[in-house]
Formats: C-alpha cells, sequence, structure tokens
C-alpha cells in the first residue's frame, strides 16, 4: 500500500514538474520574437506621450512665469469701468442679467446657492434669478419651491422653474430655462451649480468685461473650495484643480483667449450661446461643448484669477469617482465628434485650431490620462519580469519628477503631499483612462450621468446629543462602495511585480512599487475620503 502512495505522490510531482517545464519552454519560444516586441514598441509609445506631456507642461510653464511677469493685468488688456445708476435713466444703465441655478435633489445646499444668488449686489429690476429644479424626490421639491417663495416675498424676482422630464439633464434644464418669455430681456447669464456660492460682488466685477468688449462671450471665476481641509481626498483634489485654474486656463486665456468652460461660476454673453447653437446634450460635458463651439464661431474668453466663488469639492469616494468617469469620459467623447468640425472650421486662425485639437483635447484630455496608466502602472512594472526591455532613466525618473514639479506651483501649501498625490493620480488614472477610452469609441457609459453628491454641512450638523441616551450601534458594510476589486487586483499584481525586483531586479524599482501598492490598497479596501454616516 506504502508503495501505491509512493508511486502516486512520485507521478503527481512528477507531472507537475514536466508542466513547469513545459510552461516555461514555452514562455522562451515567445517571449523573444513576440513578447519582447510588444513590450519594447509599448515603452516607445509610453516614452513618446511622456515627452509630448512633458513639452506641454514645460510650455505652459513658461508661459505662466511670463504672464505673470509681464502681461497686462485682463483691466488693462481689455476695456472695464464699474457700471453706476444714471442719473437720467437710473438702472436701465445696467444691462438685464439672468442667474441659473441647476438643482437635482440638492437637499443639503440649495439654501445656500439660492441665498447667494439672491444676495448679489444688482438693480432688483435688472436680476432674475432662475432655479431650474429637476429633482425626483417631491421633499425637496417642496422646500426648494418654499425658499424661493421666501425670497420672492423680499423683492427678489425668483422664478421656480421645473420640467416633466430630465430630458437632457443640466444641458437641457439650462437650454429650457432660456425659453422662457421673461428672459428675452436678459443681455446675460451666469450660471451657478447649487453649492456655489459667490460673493455679492461678483457681478459688479464681471459684466464690465462682457459689456465693454463686444467681442467676449465669456468670463470665468476661480474656484476656492470651502472643504479642501475636510479630508485628504479632498486635499489630493485642490492641488489639481488649483493647477487647472492657476495654469491651464490662465495660460488659455491669455494666449489665444480660449479655455474650456467649467459648468458653472462663470457669465456668458446670451448672443453668443445663441450663434454657437445653444446648449447640447450629446456629451457629459456640455459646458466644454459650448466653449467649444463659440470658441471656432470666433468669440474670445476671460478668466479672472482674482474674481473667486466658492464650492465644495466631492468628499467621498465614490462620488469622486463617479465625476472623474464623467470629466474624463465627457471631453473625449467630445474630441471624437468634434475634431473634424473643428479642423474645417474657417473663423479661427491654424495656431487657435492646432491648439484646442493638440494641446486642449489631445495631450491634456487623453494622453495624459493614458500614460500615467499604462507607462507606471503597467508597461514599467511588466518591464522588470522581461530584462531585455530597458526603460531609460530620463523616461521613468527625471521628466516625470520635472512634470510633478510643474504640477504643484498651483497649491504650494500642499507640497508635502506631493509624493502622496503621485501615487494617489496613478490610482485614478486607470479609472480617467478607461473613461476615455469609453468616450474614443462611444461605448455603453459615454453618456452616463450621475450628479456629484454634495454634502454642505451634514457631516457638522450630525453631532452626537450629549444629553440624550446614544442608540445602540449597527454595523453596516456596503460592499459595493467599499470595497473595489480592481484596485484590489493591481495592488496584488504589483506586490508580485515589487517582490520579484527585490530579489532579482536592478533598477530598484520596488521601492516605488511598493507604495504604489499600498495607494492601490489602501482605495482597494475604501479607506479615502469621507465616510457618511449611515451608508
Amino acid at each position: 500500500m506504502a508503495e501505491i502512495l509512493s508511486m502516486k505522490n512520485l507521478t503527481a510531482e512528477h507531472i507537475m514538474g514536466t508542466a513547469v517545464v513545459q510552461i516555461g519552454t514555452i514562455w522562451e519560444l515567445i517571449k523573444t520574437p513576440l513578447i519582447v516586441p510588444i513590450l519594447q514598441f509599448a515603452v516607445f509609445l509610453c516614452l513618446a506621450m511622456t515627452v509630448m506631456l512633458f513639452i506641454e507642461r514645460v510650455y505652459m510653464g513658461v508661459v505662466i512665469v511670463l504672464v505673470k511677469l509681464f502681461w497686462k493685468r485682463p483691466g488693462e488688456r481689455y476695456k472695464w469701468q464699474p457700471i453706476r445708476k444714471d442719473v437720467e435713466i437710473g438702472n436701465l444703465a445696467f444691462p438685464n442679467v439672468l442667474v441659473q441655478i441647476p438643482m437635482f435633489n440638492e437637499k443639503e445646499v440649495y439654501k445656500i446657492s439660492i441665498g447667494a444668488a439672491c444676495s448679489l449686489s444688482w438693480p432688483a429690476d435688472r436680476l432674475v434669478v432662475q432655479v431650474l429644479d429637476d429633482s425626483t424626490d417631491h421633499t425637496v421639491k417642496e422646500m426648494i419651491e418654499k425658499e424661493c417663495q421666501r425670497w420672492a416675498s423680499k423683492g427678489v424676482n425668483i422664478r421656480y422653474q421645473i420640467r416633466s422630464t430630465r430630458v437632457g439633464y443640466k444641458a437641457g434644464a439650462l437650454k429650457d430655462g432660456l425659453t422662457h418669455d421673461y428672459v428675452k430681456d436678459c443681455k446675460y447669464v451666469t450660471i451657478f451649480d447649487a453649492d456655489f456660492r459667490p460673493e455679492p460682488d461678483f457681478l459688479q466685477r464681471a459684466i464690465p468685461f462682457l459689456e465693454f468688449n463686444p467681442e467676449i462671450a465669456l468670463v470665468q471665476a476661480r474656484w476656492r473650495f470651502v472643504n479642501s481641509n475636510e479630508c485628504l481626498l479632498t486635499r489630493m483634489q485642490e492641488m489639481s484643480l488649483d493647477y487647472h485654474f492657476t495654469v491651464e486656463q490662465e495660460v488659455g486665456s491669455a494666449t489665444h483667449a480660449f479655455f474650456g468652460f467649467n459648468g458653472t461660476g462663470g457669465v456668458w454673453r446670451i448672443a453668443a450661446i445663441n450663434e454657437a447653437g445653444g446648449w447640447k446634450d450629446r456629451t457629459t460635458v456640455e459646458d466644454m461643448d459650448l466653449a467649444v463651439r463659440a470658441g471656432l464661431q470666433g468669440w474670445k474668453f476671460l478668466y479672472l484669477g482674482d474674481l473667486q466663488v466658492k464650492s465644495e469639492l466631492p468628499s467621498t469616494f465614490k462620488a469622486f469617482r463617479f465625476q472623474q468617469h464623467r470629466w474624463s469620459c465627457g471631453p473625449a467623447n467630445l474630441f471624437r465628434k468634434m475634431v473634424l468640425e473643428i479642423i474645417r472650421t474657417k473663423k479661427v486662425t491654424v495656431w487657435k485650431k492646432l491648439y484646442v485639437i493638440y494641446s486642449f483635447f489631445l495631450v491634456r484630455k487623453i494622453i495624459a490620462h493614458m500614460v500615467t496608466f499604462f507607462f507606471f502602472c503597467v508597461v514599467l512594472p511588466l518591464s522588470i519580469l522581461i530584462p531585455e526591455v530597458e526603460v531609460p532613466a530620463w523616461g521613468a525618473i527625471y521628466i516625470p519628477c520635472i512634470i510633478t514639479t510643474l504640477n504643484s506651483v498651483g497649491t504650494p501649501r500642499s507640497i508635502h503631499l506631493l509624493f502622496y498625490w503621485i501615487l494617489f493620480e496613478n490610482v485614478m488614472s486607470f479609472h480617467r483612462t478607461k473613461a476615455a477610452i469609453i468616450g474614443l469609441f462611444d461605448a455603453k457609459r459615454s453618456n452616463e450621468w450621475v450628479v456629484t453628491e454634495k454634502l454642505g454641512d451634514s457631516i457638522k450638523n450630525k453631532k452626537p446629543n450629549l444629553k440624550s441616551k446614544p442608540a445602540p450601534k449597527t454595523f453596516r458594510f456596503n460592499f459595493g462602495d467599499r470595497i473595489h476589486l480592481t484596485e484590489l487586483g493591481f495592488a496584488g499584481f504589483l506586490f508580485l511585480i515589487g517582490c520579484y525586483d527585490f530579489m532579482y531586479g536592478k533598477h530598484q524599482y520596488f521601492i516605488y512599487i511598493f507604495l504604489q501598492v499600498i495607494a492601490f490598497l489602501i482605495v482597494g479596501v475604501g479607506y479615502v475620503g469621507t465616510v457618511v454616516p449611515g451608508s
């Protein structure tokens, strides 16, 4: 009997050993003629994209320095003077302005935006506040309508508008809002999302640029974030968005008078909206769509860095991930639908068309996501397993460090978080790359629209009452929202690569790889952002 068992064990070991030998043989047969060339091409492609991104970042860095040192300020480049009440015609000296506030079940923040809009220092008879409520929660709808009635009783010209369906989502609501009779006398429209709170002098500072410069279609303000210190997730977002405003939009405004409208915190000339074809819902970035079409008509845009509007960053990872999908998928999808139109237009210069196609869309909206993910999370780790493929240090280390340093100029106060920001951006690059590919191929989720959840002061207000008896604690764990298998899978993959590099590698990339494993693991178990009580 013992001999039989021994023979079985020997047979099993022999079979396993033979299988390993066969796999090794097959691997050696296909590695040199197939795997190595494919990976070498991937390295070359990633290096090319890295160089493109590097040149773009250096270009914008040089321009922003020149803008700050030598460019004239907006008030000097364009005509600007305060609009005042005229002795003879009174408030007629002020143009009619429409303020649109699109809403969707904004239970936590609706009072903030409505109150801020109704407190704008502009003549009451020359201002219309329009609340575009697409809420599906009837309780929330009643609350918003009562808030509008409360401000109307104070003499504010506020209109509460609802639609029977949410066709077109935000774009559909904004488009429908412009069709009402009381809007026909309005010359400009200001758009504020439900969590935005402009200062009272917002219109007084922005409108004169439009009023005295008929070639300007849009004045965009900078966003400031009231909850940037809430958690590490909001700090990471602040770093990315500050670069977008401080550098990207400033450079676009100064050099080509063009940039992408941010969807809120801006003032549009209604005539420019109409000439560009109005709001369209063909992508999830209706704001960028309108901006590109208006830019192709020859209209100019102006970014005002010192005109700031307070807003809220998504502090839960679920809300942030949905937002990033929309912000990454939408531009890629819009590029697919508009690239030929941009090439064919004759109303703008060749340089402006090149800037929109190459710099605005291709490098910033597509390549920036893809090179981050494929190079640092896939190609570079795989090159460790195949030593025949060499990744030069200038592409793997030096250029990425310079790009990262240039990205940090927008938020100097967070420079100590720079290394963690890199790791977190690498994790998010997977979602952005996937979204960009979906948009480029106009796939199933290309028109997915999920409204970014705003918490307002709901977390602050949910403090325990010390006098009352605490309720028994219940454990709730939403597996789908807290556990992300893709991130955990990448953490496992990179961990194995890191172990291999530690034992057999020659470049010591394992230091970076193990840190990246931690970042993927943190996101994978949902330990990022604010956790809402009871969720």
